[in-house]
């Protein structure tokens, strides 16, 4: 890859099919995106949340159910080795994500950035990095995009959450996680 890593920001979309192919080594199910398969329907169906209306009916002493996923977009993103500089790839799949972002559908959502770093290295540095990362993704949405910054938090999770623990060096091991904080 000419020296650079691939950061992969995996969209744990709701509906996998819009998306394509399954990476099964994340056994998870999620779909990973490379640059280029990114549109700004497919970011927007991802990061909206599903709204039903529906009416159930419960005991008072009955627990609520578990809690539905916050929606979620994944997209591979490219940063040069060990840097939170973004590529010019990693820049022209990011305009799609902010024109998404920027839609009707999402203009009102706030959005977490989630970085995440592969386990090799020293977990702190690990940790250093992810957040970088995830506030370089914030700072382009902010500077090209124009998303108010105040509707991204960059998260820096470091190495703590691999999808590929079977190959901790997987490329979706390293990546960034965009997830609606709106409900």
């Amino acid at each position: 890859m000419n020296g650079y890593t691939l950061f992969t920001a995996l969209v744990l979309a709701l509906a996998p099919p819009v998306f394509g192919q399954e990476n099964p080594a994340a056994g998870q199910g999620a779909p990973v995106l490379d640059e280029g398969q990114v549109t700004e329907k497919a970011l927007v169906d991802a990061l909206a949340p599903i709204r039903t209306r529906s009416i159930v009916v419960r005991r008072d002493d009955e627990a609520g159910g578990p809690a539905a996923k916050p929606a979620s977009a994944s997209l591979l993103i490219t940063f040069e080795t060990n840097s939170a500089r973004l590529t010019a790839a990693a820049r022209r799949s990011l305009d799609v994500v902010g024109k998404a972002l920027g839609s009707e559908r999402l203009a009102a959502a706030r959005f977490a950035i989630e970085g995440h770093a592969d386990p090799r290295g020293v977990p702190e540095a690990n940790l250093k990095l992810s957040q970088a990362r995830a506030e370089s993704v914030r700072d382009y949405l902010v500077g090209s995009a124009h998303i108010d910054a105040g509707r991204l938090d960059p998260v820096g999770k470091g190495d703590r959450e691999p999808m590929n623990k079977a190959n901790p060096a997987a490329a979706e091991n390293r990546r960034v996680t965009i997830v609606n904080l709106s409900r």
